[in-house]
């Protein structure tokens, strides 16, 4: 649709389209939950349930393949991860006899938990050696691996609603989980660009600069950090700068 409009002797013209149009966009290759995820996912939702103050918690929370390893002693059931997490997707390059050392490892592991062992059903699982795809495929969707429980904004979510582990660096994640509240890992820099920083010192020494550990592409500190790192020195910004004023905002 165009239309046109006489301005000063002159004619403006703008032009919009009405017709609707749509392009397909790659995504992950296609997935089923298997019987054994399904069965994974309940278990991991029936036992946060029963875990007072749980860290990753409360609900909802989502279900991720990260190595977790749910034990229980006196006190109730508890987490902890293995060595490595499989990824969905990430089964198709994995090599069974890597894969079989994390069944190795939870193995010695479970031996002081007979009861978890017991009670989650997989004694069988334990010790079975992993040798190919199919028994790859049954450890990463197994409560062994797809077991942690992440709140949203940590697991699948995009800036600026949560920085969750499927898009940024798990290094720089994890500190969501265990920061102050009143500080902010992540803020934006002039651009509106995503920016994650940390402290350089102890809270309450007076240091109010911030490290940066991360850059969106089109952030103006991205070539800065890149430079930083191939030198191996921290980027540090100064107090008066926007982004560490902007970590310290609530304080």
């Amino acid at each position: 649709m165009t239309t046109h409009k006489a301005v000063g002797g002159t004619q403006l013209h703008t032009e919009a389209e009405q017709l609707r149009w749509e392009i397909n966009i790659p995504g992950h290759a296609p997935r089923v939950d298997s019987p054994e995820y399904k069965k994974s996912r309940k278990r991991m939702h029936n036992m946060l349930a029963t875990v007072e103050e749980p860290f990753f918690g409360p609900e909802p929370v989502e279900d991720h393949h990260g190595g977790g390893l749910w034990l229980k002693d006196n006190d109730g059931w508890f987490m902890v991860r293995n060595l490595a997490g499989i990824e969905w997707s990430a089964q198709f390059c994995a090599d069974p006899a890597k894969v079989d050392l994390l069944r190795q490892n939870a193995r010695r592991v479970y031996a002081a938990f007979p009861q978890a062992v017991e009670e989650l059903g997989i004694r069988e699982l334990l010790d079975t050696p992993i040798t190919d795809a199919d028994s790859v495929a049954r450890w990463t969707d197994s409560i062994c691996n797809a077991s942690v429980p992440l709140p949203h904004h940590e697991h699948s979510a995009r800036l600026p609603k949560g920085g969750g582990v499927h898009h940024y660096p798990t290094p720089i994640t994890d500190i969501d989980l265990i920061k102050f509240g009143d500080f902010e890992l992540w803020v934006t820099d002039e651009r509106g660009e995503n920016v994650a920083v940390a402290p350089v010192d102890r809270r309450g020494s007076g240091d109010a600069r911030v490290h940066v550990l991360y850059a969106a592409q089109d952030s103006t500190l991205r070539a800065p950090l890149l430079e930083a790192q191939a030198e191996g020195r921290p980027l540090l910004l100064e107090p008066a700068h926007p982004v560490a004023q902007a970590a310290y905002r609530n304080q």
